[in-house]
C-alpha cells in the first residue's frame, strides 16, 4: 500500500524547510520572495523545494503579472492523511494478528 498517490509526498514533508513552506502556504498563497523573506533561506533553495512541491502536486503555481505566487492543494494533504489514517486503523485492527515462526 502506497502511503499516498504520489509515494513523495511524506519524503518531501520530512524535510524542514519542505515542512516549513507548506506551513507558510496553509496561511495563503506567496511568491518565492515572501517566502524567502518568512525562511531566511536563499531563493535557489527555495525555488528548489517549490520545485518539488509542484511535481508532487502540493503546490501550484500562479503567475501574477511579473510575480509568480504559489498556492497549497489541500487536497494532496488530505489525501496522504487519509492514506496514513487508514493505515493506522488497518494496524490497529491487526495488532493483535501475530505470524508463528
Amino acid at each position: 500500500m502506497l502511503i499516498s498517490r504520489t509515494p513523495d509526498v511524506i519524503r518531501l514533508l520530512a524535510d524542514p524547510l519542505r515542512a516549513q513552506i507548506v506551513a507558510l502556504l496553509a496561511d495563503g498563497p506567496a511568491c518565492t520572495c515572501h517566502l524567502v523573506e518568512d525562511t531566511g533561506a536563499k531563493q535557489p533553495n527555495i525555488s528548489n523545494h517549490l520545485r518539488q512541491l509542484r511535481e508532487a502536486g502540493l503546490v501550484v503555481a500562479e503567475p501574477r503579472g511579473r510575480f509568480t505566487y504559489y498556492r497549497l492543494v489541500p487536497e494532496a494533504l488530505e489525501a496522504a492523511a487519509g492514506h496514513l489514517t487508514d493505515l493506522a486503523r488497518h494496524a490497529r485492527a491487526r495488532s493483535d494478528a501475530r505470524r508463528e515462526c
